[in-house]
């Protein structure tokens, strides 16, 4: 079976989808290497002892619960920054005697359905 290949819009979100997988697959890889690293000092023996076990769950309990908290602290920002870069844009725009374009998500298209004038 061959994979499906998107064209416009679709191949867009597929490309977003896995840029998202990459940077979770990047952050995932360097949290199995370095809690490994910090709870495995050897390997001599093909199970792990009970006290690397401890160690790795403690180990990737503290990455879940500071990534969990990072992410509230993110979400709690994230409008004040945007508003604030959009006013930042605004004002840019108004010192040039340009026109702002329209956020995202809000068309920004003038003229009948969206159509343009070309």
């Amino acid at each position: 079976m061959r994979p499906v290949v998107l064209s416009g819009p679709g191949r867009e979100q597929q490309g977003k989808q896995l840029g998202l997988l990459r940077d979770f697959l990047l952050v995932y890889n360097r949290l199995t290497e370095l809690c490994f690293e910090r709870c495995v000092p050897s390997l001599h023996y093909r199970a792990l002892a009970p006290d690397e076990e401890a160690c790795l769950d403690s180990c990737a309990g503290k990455f879940v619960r500071s990534n969990h908290r990072l992410m509230a602290a993110y979400m709690q920002l994230m409008p004040t920054l945007v508003q604030r870069r959009v006013a930042d844009l605004e004002a840019g725009a108004a010192a040039a005697g340009v026109e702002p374009a329209a956020p995202p998500g809000r068309g920004g298209c003038k003229g009948d359905l969206g159509q343009s004038n070309i």
